[in-house]
């Protein structure tokens, strides 16, 4: 098998962006694993696993969202300067690090995964929206969090069509990774 190693000037950085539930992380995984047949230089960062590889450090208030975030904008720009094709799964609750990471990388395209607020508390994959129901946490993006809606991601995604609607994008965003010049 021959690997196309893709270099500097082409898509490197693709933030996913979307609450809880909107399938971030299932689309960001699918994509990477789609490029990597072909490109082995890409890397997959999300949320949740950042947290945890930084031994959970952080709370879910507003503070550590913010330097949770700024982790993650952080990691992509290394990656960047490293060659490495960068898909990032996070909620992403601060406009002004998306538009810092569109202007400090070699290139940024930015995936909005929108999702009506029911479709997410009925999917409820981590149980967030009904311990939130329960008064168990707060701090919930869309409900008490005021979730900043991307005023110009480079794609729209309306996550309502399940699976199989949300899949049907794994091929076009990969190969715009695989193919940009």
């Amino acid at each position: 098998m021959r690997f196309k190693i893709l270099r500097k000037g082409t898509l490197l950085i693709v933030w996913m962006i979307g609450l809880s539930g909107a399938g971030k992380t299932t689309l960001a995984d699918a994509v990477v694993a789609r490029v990597r047949e072909t490109a082995p230089n890409i890397v997959s960062l999300d949320g949740d696993v950042i947290r945890t590889v930084f031994h959970d450090d952080l709370g879910h208030d507003m503070d550590s969202r913010r330097a949770n975030s700024w982790r993650m904008m952080q990691l992509c720009k290394w990656l960047d300067d490293q060659d490495q094709h960068v898909v990032c799964a996070i909620l992403s609750l601060f406009p002004e690090h998306r538009a810092e990471l569109r202007k400090s990388v070699s290139s940024y395209y930015e995936v909005f995964i929108d999702a009506p607020l029911a479709d997410l508390q009925d999917r409820d994959v981590k149980g967030l929206y009904a311990r939130y129901a329960k008064g168990e946490t707060s701090s919930v993006a869309g409900l008490d969090l005021t979730f900043p809606v991307p005023q110009t991601p480079d794609l729209t995604i309306r996550n309502d069509q399940g699976r199989d609607g949300l899949m049907a994008h794994v091929a076009p965003i990969a190969d715009r990774i695989i193919d940009a010049k």
